[in-house]
């Protein structure tokens, strides 16, 4: 179809008018704003539009996207896309873009906000003094100046946050699983495990994403090995935190307070902590300021601009155009470099520092600078608290000083085509190699020593152990008895009763305390989940 000489937007949420006026300003480029859209009036109205700018009201499906025949761009402007259908975007070759960044400086302030106010109990005060009472002594509070805070997560957040509460004179602690000690020293922090932070701050701070490792970090048994009288903010994600068991710790008197920004459930009908006294809440409002609003405005309507001006967007959140003939030929080796970034990505244990990638067959005569990003955004994207796409996870990989280096070689052994990753990082260092059965089919060959062959697809436990009867057995009995199905099995090993390691996929997912009672079977050594 061919292109109008007009392009037609339409901005379907409130917007900044800075935004707006950005649009207005494109030659090529018609605006209309109307907000009041039901789905039926949007679906009928969006075949007219190459452009969509939602924020968080307007929900984007399946129906809409087929609807849009002309549409080119949906820009959210804002952070999360979860109310824009981004898979079936992706097919109809509709770049999706956000702004990433527009809400940080916000997000920390706000942080900032109710560490403040946590110390000096502003709320209750405001409340009290406003209820015709004069109760100085009951609102006592403490100082930030030689305290302790404890920052969890240290992406550009948490990074800001450490920033300004050196400027108070903390102490700050800081914990990320994906942060070097040395990126780590230079911000000014002690680099410590959690267990240590926790257990060490007189206040602590969440930064990190809502995922299976961080649902629920704080929970009963946390609550009860930190420091008497600790006070504890969220401004991160709903989840993070076991609501109930914050609840009961505050009430104890175990937790002398909390500043509350997020839940597990929004609006938070059923959370005990809503009105619980030395519960500081309010209704998810890190992002809202007058000045991230605009941010998230221009920047998405800039990229509204440049995407139909055929320009490329700087924050497409899924993948940028690539030539058809191209992505045609490459697309399954993106997927494959893909899952094998999210694999290494599950095993990496501290920082990641290097990166280096092998095209080894006929892959290494093709145009694989391409698949960089894919292999950098399956690494990056489930261990950082920040928005990794095609586009910025090179940008990404760079600003955490990851080296990546890339090596093409002619012959690939026993494949035609053979794509081999290593990766190091602080405190562990594997290699990966992988390979297409067919043209489609993704397989996992080689995992450091050992020779295997398994899809990356769905969920996987992988164990480590030594070579010796029955230990399979018991592990599989395991499994059987928790009602955990065994879909498939591969089994790699250096030597005959020498180490070894089990790729095991399951239809079930495997809980930590079934991960446990693996661990505890004797010659394990180590097992894990993995998630593709």
């Amino acid at each position: 179809m061919r292109k109008p000489t007009k392009q037609h937007v339409l901005i379907s949420d409130p917007l900044s008018p800075e935004g707006v006026a950005i649009l207005e300003a494109a030659k090529n480029i018609e605006v209309t704003v109307k907000t009041d859209h039901t789905p039926e009036e949007l679906l009928a109205a969006i075949p007219k539009y190459s452009g969509l700018i939602v924020r968080s009201q307007t929900r984007v499906s399946r129906g809409i996207i087929e609807a849009g025949q002309r549409l080119r761009v949906i820009g959210r402007a804002g952070v999360g896309v979860d109310n824009i259908d981004v898979a079936t975007a992706t097919q109809a070759g509709i770049v999706v873009v956000n702004s990433p960044e527009g809400n940080n400086i916000a997000a920390t302030e706000h942080t900032l906000a109710l560490l403040l106010s946590l110390a000096r109990n502003v709320p209750a005060a405001d409340a009290s003094l406003r209820a015709g009472e004069w109760k100085r002594g009951k609102f006592t509070g403490v100082e930030l100046y030689n305290k302790t805070l404890a920052v969890i997560g240290l992406g550009k957040i948490g990074t800001e946050v450490a920033k300004r509460a050196r400027a108070f004179g903390m102490q700050v602690l800081g914990y990320d699983p994906f942060v070097t000690r040395e990126h780590a020293e230079l911000l000014g922090l002690r680099f410590v495990t959690l267990d240590e932070a926790l257990q060490s701050a007189d206040f602590v701070t969440f930064h990190v994403p809502l995922n299976k490792d961080t649902k629920h970090i704080v929970n009963a048994k946390r609550l009860s090995q930190m420091k008497d009288g600790v006070r504890i903010i969220n401004c991160a994600r709903g989840g993070i935190i076991d609501e109930a068991a914050l609840a009961r710790a505050l009430a104890s008197g175990k937790v002398a307070g909390a500043a509350i920004d997020v839940f597990e459930e929004e609006p938070p009908i059923d959370s005990p902590l809503i009105g619980l006294p030395g519960v500081i809440t309010t209704p998810h409002l890190g992002a809202s300021t007058a000045e991230a609003q605009v941010k998230v405005a221009v920047d998405v309507a800039e990229q509204i601009v440049d995407v139909l001006s055929d320009r490329p967007a700087r924050s497409p959140v899924n993948m940028p155009a690539i030539a058809a003939e191209t992505l045609g030929r490459l697309q399954p080796y993106l997927r494959l470099v893909e899952r094998i970034g999210s694999f290494h990505g599950q095993l990496a244990t501290g920082g990641i520092r290097s990166v280096d990638v092998t095209f080894a067959g006929e892959i290494a005569g093709d145009d694989v600078g391409v698949l960089i990003p894919g292999l950098l955004k399956g690494l990056l994207q489930s261990i950082l608290d920040e928005s990794i796409n095609y586009v910025n996870a090179t940008y990404v990989a760079k600003s955490r000083n990851i080296s990546v280096r890339e090596t093409r070689e002619s012959a690939a052994a026993d494949y035609a085509s053979l794509i081999t990753v290593r990766v190091i990082a602080e405190n562990s260092e594997h290699i990966v190699s992988g390979c297409l059965f067919g043209k489609n089919d993704l397989r996992i060959v080689r995992l450091d020593d050992y020779r295997l062959d398994f899809s990356p697809e769905g969920l996987a436990l992988i164990a480590w152990h030594i070579d010796q009867p029955g230990l399979i057995g018991s592990v599989g009995t395991i499994l059987g008895s928790r009602e955990i199905n065994i879909a498939s099995m591969q089994v790699g090993r250096v030597s005959q009763r020498g180490s070894a390691v089990m790729v095991l996929g399951v239809d079930e997912r495997v809980t930590p305390e079934v991960l446990a009672q693996i661990e505890g079977v004797n010659g394990v050594t180590m097992c894990s989940l993995l998630e593709f």
